[in-house]
């Protein structure tokens, strides 16, 4: 019987190899439709956009076609929209929590904030997420490097707890400047083709002293990595606010627009209990859609800054992760 040449084995087998991959590539295509799929694209403009209905809750099941998005005024077309979507993959998420730790912050408070960041981490068990916990007063210091690994994060929650009082002042700029810098060199932008939220929780009596970095550049940094500014503002500050006035007052936070500016929001803990109010901002912190487009080609590149701005159904509030960028 003759022997079949060498040659033609090796093409039936790129052959197989061939039709595997394309097989491969289909199913692919069927779990992640191309709507999900991010090209990863150094002119693509990123925003992420935060709905809400009147009374502040998320708003889901939006659609690309019910937002609009202007830059400089002039509506682009939306070239990437993604949302998460039911039974589907979910956005990956890397989060680092800066904890103050001034003298103003009691042991007990900050042994209700380490119970509050366990309870807002387990809140995001069902996504791949990695978290990071850094503490601060005259400086910032890392605790924890970004990990995955629930051991390694209680670990550094009982850290944080014995360091409660350590500061003599609290540069809560310069610590979420450093934040941004840690999000900056250790989490991707994108992971699997998604892109990665990328958030710094700051914990807070709200009242910044002594810090180095302005918050201006702190928001220029944040809005340049992608990255979104949550805080929570602790009770030993809203308690005395709202004994004065009834209701808390905003903090220092809110007057820089660090938060606004990045898309986040404040929260301001009133109760003994952290624990609903981290699982609700957990909540929000995921309750995202992500939208891009790209800059016409003669305006890229040239160095001048950008405004975005998102629209979306009348009655609902839109907050956008960035109001500009720099080409």
């Amino acid at each position: 019987m003759p022997v079949a040449p060498r040659d033609h084995t090796s093409r039936r087998e790129v052959e197989q190899a061939k039709q595997r991959q394309r097989t491969a590539q289909a199913r692919a295509e069927e779990v992640l439709p191309e709507d999900e799929i991010l090209r990863v694209d150094t002119d693509l403009i990123l925003v992420d956009v935060a709905v809400t209905d009147a009374k502040g809750r998320p708003v889901r099941g939006l659609r690309a076609e019910d937002f609009k998005l202007y830059e400089d005024g002039v509506e682009r077309p939306v070239a990437f929209f993604s949302v998460e979507r039911r039974g589907g993959e979910r956005r990956p998420v890397a989060v680092v929590f800066a904890v103050d730790v001034s003298g103003s912050v009691s042991p007990e408070e900050m042994v209700r904030i380490a119970q509050a960041v366990r309870a807002f981490s387990e809140r995001l068990d069902e996504r791949e997420s990695v978290f990071a916990l850094m503490s601060f007063g005259m400086s910032a210091r890392v605790l924890q490097g970004f990990t995955n690994s629930r051991e390694k994060l209680n670990n550094s929650l009982r850290k944080l707890v014995r360091e409660a009082g350590a500061g003599a002042s609290t540069h809560a700029y310069d610590a979420v400047d450093d934040a941004v810098r840690l999000l900056a060199r250790r989490a991707p932008r994108t992971r699997d083709r998604r892109p990665v939220k990328r958030v710094v929780v700051v914990i807070t009596d709200g009242f910044p002293v002594g810090d180095t970095v302005s918050p201006e550049t702190v928001i220029e940094r944040a809005n340049a990595e992608d990255v979104t500014v949550y805080s929570v503002t602790l009770p030993s500050f809203s308690r005395s606010l709202a004994a004065l006035s009834g209701t808390p007052l905003p903090t220092p936070f809110d007057v820089s627009g660090l938060v606004e500016k990045t898309g986040g929001s404040n929260v301001y803990a009133t109760e003994r209990d952290l624990e609903p109010l981290f699982k609700s901002l957990a909540e929000e912190v995921v309750s995202t859609y992500v939208l891009a487009f790209y800059p016409p080609p003669e305006s890229r590149g040239d160095g001048r800054y950008r405004e975005i701005r998102v629209t979306t159904r009348p009655g609902l509030s839109v907050r956008q992760s960035r109001p500009g960028y720099k080409s």
